[in-house]
């Protein structure tokens, strides 16, 4: 399942990156990219886990950046 999501609060290219990265490492998902500049998330994770995915995937963004929020 692929969805997008728009991002607050990320201040900087390097810690998107840094984000970027985490979210890949988390079990279920296939891909993830961050646009700094567009300030959103599109994440491709397993259809079936998805909620529970995206739990981590907001915990690997709030340790890179504590201020940076994912709206859903």
């Amino acid at each position: 399942m692929k969805k997008k999501f728009a991002m607050e609060d990320l201040d900087c290219a390097n810690c998107a990156a840094k984000m970027e990265a985490a979210i890949k490492k988390i079990d279920g998902v296939n891909d993830a990219v961050i646009s700094f500049m567009a300030q959103k998330l599109t994440i491709d994770a397993e259809e079936e886990r998805f909620d529970e995915i995206m739990q981590e995937v907001v915990k690997a963004c709030k340790r890179v950046e504590p201020d940076t929020r994912i709206i859903f």
